[in-house]
């Protein structure tokens, strides 16, 4: 089965410095139709201006990973780290008992990036951050697993059963990926144009995704991540 998220008709919000595109209802988008994808809670591509940001604010018991599209996101918390990571890098936090935390795009242009939500598999965990500087050309026409649960073997794992894999797909190039019969995935188109099992996905589109492995035909250059995990959870 697939379903399409059109990025045209999802929920949107322009704050002037922040601009997001919602793939589940978020803030004060409500889709009563779309609240959430088995453990998958939120999926927001930002746009961020230079020299603004999220300033420092509480979470509790999600998995919080970020994926930077374009420019530079910079972290700081209260459990003392403070970093930057640039495109086709990641970010995690497990806030678990609660952390406070910050995000900034300290340079002139606009960043863009995926902010991902995933239920933890158990609450009050300890909080902990994590950051990796993925090559580029590791994800080049090729699935690059960057998260995965603790029996998995990314090199960034998270307290779910739950897998992120990103590619860089050129133009003409195409990628399997089999999701199992009790397992379903949710991919986003983040750049170019690709046809999955004959459904066209543009720029910021989604597709729910679940017992059916799945072709990835890139019509241009295309990046693409893929959020894997068990079915109906």
């Amino acid at each position: 089965m697939l379903r399409k998220i059109d990025a045209q008709k999802m929920g949107k919000s322009n704050q002037g410095w922040l601009k997001s595109h919602f793939h589940f209802s978020f803030a004060d988008y409500t889709n009563p139709t779309n609240i959430r994808f088995g453990v998958l809670r939120v999926i927001n591509d930002d746009l961020i201006d230079g020299g603004t940001g999220f300033d420092l604010h509480p979470h509790r018991d999600m998995e919080i990973i970020s994926y930077v599209v374009d420019g530079a996101l910079t972290h700081g918390d209260n459990m003392g780290n403070s970093n930057t990571i640039t495109r086709g890098h990641v970010q995690y936090m497990s806030a678990g008992t609660g952390v406070m935390h910050s995000e900034h795009n300290l340079g002139k242009d606009v960043a863009r990036l995926l902010q991902i939500w995933i239920y933890p598999d158990q609450k009050n965990l300890k909080p902990q951050y994590g950051d990796l500087r993925f090559d580029w050309e590791a994800r080049h026409n090729t699935w690059l697993n960057v998260v995965s649960g603790q029996k998995g073997t990314a090199p960034i794992k998270i307290h779910q059963d739950a897998s992120i894999h990103v590619t860089s797909l050129d133009k003409g190039q195409f990628l399997d990926f089999e999701i199992k019969a009790d397992r379903q995935a949710y991919l986003v188109q983040i750049e170019g144009t690709s046809n999955i099992n004959g459904v066209e996905l543009n720029m910021r589109d989604g597709l729910e995704i679940v017992g059916e492995t799945i072709r990835v035909t890139s019509i241009e250059d295309s990046h693409i991540l893929l959020i894997e995990m068990q079915k109906g959870a």
